[in-house]
């Protein structure tokens, strides 16, 4: 018997400026089998992004379309704007086997565990420092002194959820992060959940027995 595999869907978040978006290039470009979730947003489009594969730029009024007809698996408000990610494309994705990775934060994980735990597998990055949090943030040059020290400030609160998170790292070194994250993923995949026939093959197993 065949033991089809579900997918994982495999949360990565962290404080902004803790490594998450690193990771998560990494892990795309070393892993087949695995696609980023495209999620809406309602911010306005940074330059260099593009529409569809950074994310699906959505007016206000679309947005609360989607979440009101029960289209989002979880929908957030971050800095501001507002965030959500479809339903379709992602279970489609992990009934297919597929794997599908999530930067959302800890609003959206909640949401996610409330209506797809068995398929979720979560990690929260934290920065080594403060201090050091802050120099990645002026580092990116993508913001204003004003928006950075609001990051900093939701990073206080952000954090006050790590206990909520399958795994915990601490993003002090970018190589062996990703490492550990591959890890994670690769456990992930052989889990108990991840079979969708199992039962099936153990009855089948049970027969046989049955049957000398």
């Amino acid at each position: 018997m065949d033991l089809t595999r579900r997918g994982v869907m495999l949360v990565i978040a962290s404080p902004s400026g803790a490594g998450k978006s690193s990771i998560t290039r990494r892990l795309l470009a070393e892993q087949e089998n695995l696609s980023m979730s495209v999620s809406i947003t309602t911010r306005p489009m940074r330059e260099g992004e593009v529409d569809g594969k950074d994310y699906h730029f959505v007016s206000i009024d679309k947005f609360n379309h989607m979440r009101d007809q029960g289209e989002l698996l979880e929908w957030a408000e971050v800095h501001s704007n507002f965030y959500g990610t479809p339903v379709a494309d992602v279970d489609q994705k992990i009934q297919n086997g597929q794997d599908v990775v999530f930067d959302i934060d800890y609003q959206g994980t909640q949401q996610l565990y409330e209506k797809r735990r068995d398929h979720l597998v979560s990690v929260f990055l934290l920065p080594p420092s403060i201090p050091e949090l802050k120099a990645r943030l002026q580092g990116r040059a993508l913001d204003t002194d004003e928006v950075i020290a609001r990051r900093l400030k939701n990073a206080r609160v952000e954090m006050e959820h790590w206990a909520e998170y399958d795994y915990v790292l601490i993003n002090d070194d970018l190589e062996k992060t990703g490492a550990d994250v591959t890890n994670i993923l690769k456990t992930a995949r052989i889990s108990r959940a991840r079979q969708a026939n199992l039962s099936g093959f153990i009855k089948e197993l049970q027969n046989q027995i049955d049957s000398l």
